[in-house]
């Protein structure tokens, strides 16, 4: 089983050090939140990019790819009643998507709870309508890059639209492509009234990639959370992506949760 940690813990420490700093702690992969890079990617040159994916390469990471997509720029919103406004999301999706394959990634998380649902204006109706929409347009584009969107249930803390993983599933069932699937995340899990290796179970046929977290919103064993069942299922069910790490919280630091993180779910993964 492969890990990986997310980036946006370190703050504004340069690239190069955050990826030593993540293969210190002994992960495999760095997943990217694009917005601690640049306020667009557009304006990230492909030299750079070539920069960036060596820096990882370096430090004897693989980039997984990218999440919290849509936290930069402004005005984007995957769910907006207004046309022009989800064109521009679909566009900006698709130079993601280019970033995501010219770094090494793979991947694609698409969660940005506050860019997706009825905050717009759209009823629930539409902003399933408008997504499919908008993810289906995107398809040439993944196919050509070979990246694959993952989809990300969130409660309904966060946000009203997909808040179960069936939800998510049968987004995934409708979009209908191999480059469009699913991501179950652990504290949205946490959410659901199942166990949460029922929920991996269930949806072993469309996941694609995996974030771990605790329903506290710290790192796996900073919490309340077993992990040691949810990672036996993963086995089970013969998933191969990434484990990817995502705390929300990064206390005393991001390198000790980083490390105490892996620690605990190589410890989970062995009982």
């Amino acid at each position: 089983m492969r890990f990986a940690f997310c980036n946006e813990g370190f703050g504004e420490r340069a690239w190069p050090a955050v990826c030593a700093a993540i293969a210190a702690a002994g992960y495999d992969g760095v997943e990217v939140a694009p917005y601690t890079l640049a306020e667009d990617v557009r304006r990230i040159r492909l030299d750079e990019r070539t920069e960036l994916r060596r820096a990882a390469h370096d430090a004897g990471l693989e980039v997984v790819g990218l999440h919290w997509l849509l936290v930069k720029p402004e005005g984007l919103h995957l769910c907006h009643p207004d046309k022009a406004v989800r064109a521009r999301t679909q566009e900006y999706l698709c130079r993601l998507a280019d970033f995501c394959a010219d770094i090494g990634g793979r991947t694609m998380v698409f969660g940005s709870p506050k860019q997706r649902g009825t905050t717009a204006g759209a009823t629930p109706k539409q902003a399933w309508m408008y997504a499919r929409e908008v993810f289906t347009g995107m398809l040439p584009t993944l196919e050509e890059r070979k990246v694959t969107v993952c989809f990300e249930p969130l409660s309904t803390e966060e946000t009203d639209f997909v808040n179960t993983a069936a939800e998510g599933k049968r987004l995934v069932q409708e979009v209908g492509h191999p480059r469009f699937r699913l991501l179950l995340d652990v504290k949205a899990m946490a959410a659901e009234d199942k166990p949460i290796p029922e929920i991996i179970r269930e949806n072993a046929d469309v996941l694609a990639h995996f974030h771990a977290n605790d329903a506290n919103l710290q790192g796996p064993g900073f919490g309340e959370v077993d992990f040691g069942p949810i990672l036996q299922t993963l086995r089970a069910v013969r998933y191969n992506g990434y484990v990817s790490v995502e705390p929300f919280t990064f206390v005393p630091d991001a390198a000790t949760v980083a490390r105490r993180s892996l620690e605990y779910l190589r410890a989970s993964l062995s009982c």
